[in-house]
């Protein structure tokens, strides 16, 4: 799991291929290649000579992860998307946005919350 503030290294696909073409034809140890061309971790080299043998583009990679954006005829038609979004999340989670104190009857409200009266 990545930490927080890591930085991760993209390497280009020339270096990706080398070192694939070093560990398959000229049957180098991971561990050499990853020395050689500078790689942080053998284990990087390994994941690429798999992608390799399976078939796997690295062109076709991309670096975005993620539901991807919806896209929008008009500014009319994203308004009515995010609003109907809003409310569904507002009634996933009532308690975020305050309305389910206030829609509750003969509760105390959140201000007098441990305050003794007398």
């Amino acid at each position: 799991m990545a930490k927080k503030g890591q930085t991760f290294l993209h390497y280009p696909i020339e270096l990706k291929m080398q070192a694939i073409r070093l560990v398959v034809d000229e049957n180098m140890s991971l561990r050499e290649v990853a020395k050689e061309l500078g790689i942080r971790n053998k284990t990087q080299v390994l994941n690429w000579v798999k992608n390799y043998k399976s078939g796997m583009s690295f062109e076709s990679q991309g670096l975005r992860k993620g539901r991807p954006k919806a896209k929008f005829a008009s500014m009319e038609e994203e308004m009515a998307y995010l609003r109907a979004e809003n409310e569904y999340l507002k009634k996933l989670y009532p308690n975020l946005h305050g309305e389910a104190s206030a829609k509750q009857t003969g509760s105390k409200s959140s201000k007098n919350f441990g305050k003794h009266t007398r």
